[in-house]
């Protein structure tokens, strides 16, 4: 029986590479992902998928009026789907999200999602709220904060390497732009 999953974590956990990882699983098994990213992300080019440790893989992208559930429907009519594996999962609408519950309900096909929980003030992304709520298995992917704690939470930099209290919810970038850390140097605002 077929699952929705919420693999989450705060920034630089590993959670593209884990997508990758289990894209190939499935891709050696001679099975058929479907991989999708947001268009938001394009620091390493549009429908294209890249970890930090230098893992890439094509994508097909969503925005916020993509209706993944045509989608992966109207392709499984012309191939074979075995799974559906999101990345920056936060980024999806409730819509979308209901839209993958659909996939996995009414398609029998299992849906990887892969994303941050937080935002840099603590606040949850909407994807993540949704996939927190309804998602039939919830994955904690772990990072650490410099104390040794676990990294729960991220603080936002700007170019001057100072955290930034204010402004919009999504703000694309990597190390150079977040820190990850554990809640209590999340509250001190405290980068180690």
């Amino acid at each position: 029986m077929a699952k929705l999953y919420f693999n989450y974590s705060s920034m630089n956990a590993g959670k593209s590479t884990m997508l990758l990882q289990a894209n190939h699983n499935y891709i050696e098994r001679g099975m058929k992902p479907e991989i999708y990213t947001s268009n938001l992300d394009s620091r390493f080019g549009t429908g294209e998928i890249v970890s930090r440790i230098g893992l890439k893989s094509k994508s097909n992208i969503f925005d916020i009026k993509t209706d993944i559930y045509s989608e992966i429907l109207n392709k499984r009519n012309k191939k074979k789907i075995d799974c559906v594996l999101i990345d920056e999962a936060q980024f999806l609408t409730k819509d979308q999200v209901t839209q993958l519950g659909q996939v996995v309900d009414t398609l029998n096909i299992p849906v990887l999602t892969f994303g941050i929980r937080t935002d840099f003030q603590g606040n949850l992304f909407e994807g993540s709220k949704y996939l927190l709520a309804w998602a039939d298995n919830l994955k904690e992917i772990k990072t650490v904060c410099h104390c040794g704690r676990k990294a729960t939470m991220v603080l936002r930099l700007n170019e001057l390497g100072q955290i930034v209290e204010d402004g919009s919810q999504i703000d694309i970038g990597g190390e150079e732009k977040y820190v990850s850390v554990c809640r209590k140097h999340f509250n001190e605002k405290n980068i180690g």
